[in-house]
């Protein structure tokens, strides 16, 4: 805890011709804060209507800490707000919309976290909307620091904190960028940012009313162009070799340059060899992810497949194998009790590659391509592991990236409709998360045995949320990545089992978390099929006077 001076808060508001009212109310919300070292710096763009100024002298002859700048030629929302950054005075510079409202508290919890730690450059908290009858609506509670998210998405946006010093270091903000000016600088000064923190609050009312950004994602056609270049110049100056393209709008997918071709890559599957019903037909699973493996990849000849295989395993399974991977296949007998974690360790130990992706014998790859996808992020030295998205046989999602929800851990999006993009768009995106399946996840070698590998003690489940944590533990990030499908013909009854030896051991290891940093709690997610086939079924037994 720093016991030096509070800092001084500038708030930044560029103005141009809102609704009196509503402007009143903004600086309102600024006058009625608990915390007192502020000013309120307005800045007029030139606005048309005459009532604007007359109302931004009036509070500013109401209270000394407000200052207005009146510009004698709009100059849009750069040059409005640079001028704004040029008269700031604090130490600290907050952003605020001149419809929007902070919540009384809003400037002192930023200064209590300033206070806490004397290297923060950048604070971001939660968010909601607030419609034109008071009612606020879409809370967005966000993932702490998520540089892959904020790529694919301005998910800080409001209310964003900035040191001042930071700001002007990288220049304000930029001509070309109106639209997604506030996007092109966080990028910039979370480049350069000592520390950056997420404060799990809702300290910010985004304001909707008509023509609005926050009503209309389509309100500024042309942020969506300037959004693109912000991230694309952000990934060179990071230097990831990626092309960035717009995905939707507001939303960007960052390709990196396939690496495939490049880089040794060891396909790691356990097995017995067993054979399922899929589609109607029988299928020897480890055979057909070893087919779909090969075949949807740009560069087969670079692939390893590592099969860990146990007595049972026929014969004719592992001929098939032969025939299907021929010299690129490297088969590992495991002549002990099961144990999954065991048998990928011994793989791994086997394989050669500088890569290494984890696979379940029960999935069947769907993306063209795929292995890129998945080797793509880990060029980059703080990705630890990567993972794909799962989808069940009737498509439905069964993974998008785990999360510790109603004290344990989930897949939260299980069951969801693939093409489901989530509360925020997040399924949409890469993004980061707390935990990914082992059933299909990607390593650098050196961070797989830096970390130790898949933990021996958990022999059959929780052993991919044990890695997950050391991997988190180690500094390193997780991507989930949506471009990268796979068919995972796991049972959809299968997360109902229960093992509460291994569950108590994840919780001895790393403690019960107060919230998953990464994914909320969703209360009001639509109903997966099997959901309401349970609430049929309960209504069902009520109306026959059945127990529930």
């Amino acid at each position: 805890m720093s016991d030096r001076p509070a800092p001084l808060i500038s708030i930044v508001t560029p103005v141009y011709n809102p609704p009196v009212d509503v402007l009143a109310e903004t600086i309102e919300s600024v006058l009625a804060q608990t915390y007192d070292d502020w000013e309120l710096i307005l800045v007029d763009d030139c606005s048309p209507e005459p009532a604007v100024r007359e109302t931004l002298r009036r509070f500013a002859a109401r209270d000394p800490r407000i200052r207005v700048i009146e510009r004698a030629e709009n100059g849009h929302i750069v040059r409005a707000s640079n001028d704004g950054i040029d008269a700031a005075r604090g130490e600290f510079i907050g952003l605020l919309d001149h419809d929007d409202l902070l919540t009384p508290k809003a400037l002192a919890r930023n200064a209590q976290v300033i206070a806490e730690h004397d290297d923060v450059d950048y604070l971001y908290s939660d968010e909601d909307k607030i419609d034109d009858r008071g009612r606020f609506f879409d809370r967005f509670e966000k993932p702490t620091w998520s540089p892959e998210r904020l790529r694919a998405q301005n998910y800080c946006c409001h209310f964003s904190v900035l040191r001042t010093e930071a700001v002007r270091r990288v220049g304000g903000f930029r001509e070309g960028f109106d639209g997604s000016q506030d996007h092109d600088l966080i990028l910039r000064v979370t480049e350069v940012a000592r520390r950056i923190v997420h404060i799990p609050e809702v300290l910010y009312h985004w304001r909707t009313i008509p023509g609005s950004a926050a009503a209309e994602l389509d309100a500024k056609p042309y942020a969506a162009e300037a959004g693109r270049r912000a991230v694309a110049e952000h990934v060179v100056r990071m230097g990831i070799d990626a092309e960035v393209l717009t995905k939707a709008s507001g939303l960007y997918s960052v390709l990196r340059r396939p690496v495939s071709g490049e880089r040794r890559t060891s396909v790691v599957i356990p097995t017995i060899g067993s054979s399922a019903m899929v589609w109607g037909r029988s299928r020897v699973l480890v055979v057909e992810a070893v087919r779909s493996a090969i075949a949807k990849a740009r560069h087969p000849e670079n692939l390893e497949i590592v099969v860990v295989y146990d007595d049972p395993t026929p014969q004719e399974v592992l001929d098939q194998l032969w025939e299907i991977a021929g010299s690129s296949l490297v088969l590992v007998p495991f002549h002990e009790r099961f144990n999954y974690s065991r048998k990928v360790n011994f793989g791994v130990l086997a394989s050669s590659g500088d890569r290494l992706i984890l696979l379940n014998d029960d999935v069947e790859v769907i993306t063209e391509g795929w292995v890129d996808e998945l080797l793509g992020p880990l060029e980059e030295p703080d990705v630890g592991m990567t993972g794909a998205k799962l989808l069940f046989s009737n498509t439905s999602i069964q993974h998008a990236g785990l999360a510790f929800l109603r004290g344990g851990y989930h897949h939260p999006f299980r069951e969801q409709e693939r093409d489901f993009p989530g509360q925020f768009r997040e399924l949409l995106l890469n993004r980061e998360v707390t935990g990914l399946t082992g059933a299909c996840i990607a390593m650098r070698r050196e961070v797989y045995l830096e970390v130790g590998g898949l933990p021996e003690g958990l022999p059959v489940s929780f052993n991919d949320v044990d890695l997950s944590y050391k991997v988190a533990r180690k500094g390193y990030r997780m991507l989930y990545l949506p471009g990268c499908e796979l068919f995972h013909f796991e049972s959809q009854t299968r997360e109902t089992e229960v093992f509460p030896k291994e569950f108590r051991f994840i919780h001895n290891r790393w403690g019960v978390p107060d919230r998953d940093p990464f994914t909320p709690v969703y209360p009001d997610l639509p109903l997966t099929p099997s959901q309401r086939r349970r609430k049929a079924l309960e209504a069902r037994r009520r109306g026959l006077g059945l127990p529930g």
